[in-house]
């Protein structure tokens, strides 16, 4: 399963050995972690799912206007300690996240699939050491998993 955790911001970048990897302005800043058993149609689900989620206040102040509805941009970052378990002792298991030659396909596929939305997409770099500096708005921050085993149906 897919771990995402999407934050709303105003700012966000993204800073490897000094220098400017990724920057948006106004949009959300996605956490992107991959488990061993996900799959291109969990990107996939993944990818449309941020797209589509209506988490920015609307005229009304309502939480109703997805990223693209904003005008707004994704920073997407790897980040395999999102499949962490924690739950015996005192330092996480990492065994359910992918290995990079399996991961870093699919963290690709997701970037893609979310331009496809025509969502302006930055990142960081894959397996490097980053300095993430964000903005938070709201604070409106959420925690996506995807099913598994998904084959492209509902959101």
């Amino acid at each position: 399963m897919m771990v995402i955790v999407t934050q709303c911001v105003t700012h966000a970048a993204v800073t490897v050995e000094g220098a400017i990897a990724g920057e948006i302005d106004r949009g959300l800043l996605v956490y992107v972690g991959v488990s061993q058993e996900d799959t291109p149609a969990d990107a996939e689900w993944a990818a449309r799912k941020v797209a589509q989620l209506r988490v920015f206040a609307d005229d009304a102040g309502k939480l109703n206007c997805a990223v693209g509805d904003i005008a707004g941009g994704v920073l997407a970052i790897s980040n395999f300690t999102l499949l962490g378990d924690g739950r015996k002792g005192n330092r996480p298991s990492y065994v359910a996240a992918a290995k990079p030659d399996h991961a870093k396909p699919l963290f690709d596929q997701f970037v893609s699939e979310l331009k496809l939305h025509a969502i302006p997409v930055a990142t960081g770099v894959f397996g490097a050491h980053m300095l993430i500096d964000a903005q938070a708005d709201g604070p409106v921050n959420l925690i996506l998993q995807s099913p598994g085993g998904v084959t492209g149906g509902s959101s």
